[in-house]
């Protein structure tokens, strides 16, 4: 009988972690349905999971300093397509195209990234 409870009970915590996971995967925190694009100097790229992230410094319509990170998929997807840790090193031009933070954040789901005029994929095959 007690393991039968302690069974139920696991069975019931891996489904309230199940939404937790999906939650955290879905882009509800971003506005896909009106893409921004910028342009900048990176000044970070961190190849770590979950998700890689790229900082960059870029300036906005008024000629601003504006301060942007944008999120990508993991590493082993990144490197499935030919990334690697160097692909995006500080000082690097870039272009991120993404979906914006909802929050107005200057922060963003990456879609395409150019660095250095050329175009990075992020997945294999594309």
């Amino acid at each position: 009988m007690r393991n039968r409870v302690a069974c139920l009970a696991a069975a019931a915590g891996l489904l309230l972690l199940q939404s937790a996971l999906l939650a955290h995967h879905g882009t509800a925190g971003y506005n896909t349905k009106d893409p921004v694009m910028v342009d900048g100097v990176v000044t970070d790229f961190q190849f770590v999971n979950p998700h890689c992230v790229v900082s960059l410094n870029a300036k906005d319509a008024k000629g601003e300093d504006q301060k942007w990170q944008g999120e990508l998929t993991s590493p082993n997807h990144l490197l499935r397509a030919g990334w690697n840790s160097h692909s995006i090193k500080p000082g690097d031009k870039i272009t991120i195209t993404g979906w914006r933070s909802t929050s107005g954040a200057n922060s963003m789901w990456i879609t395409k990234t150019v660095v250095n005029g050329q175009e990075l994929k992020t997945a294999a095959g594309d």
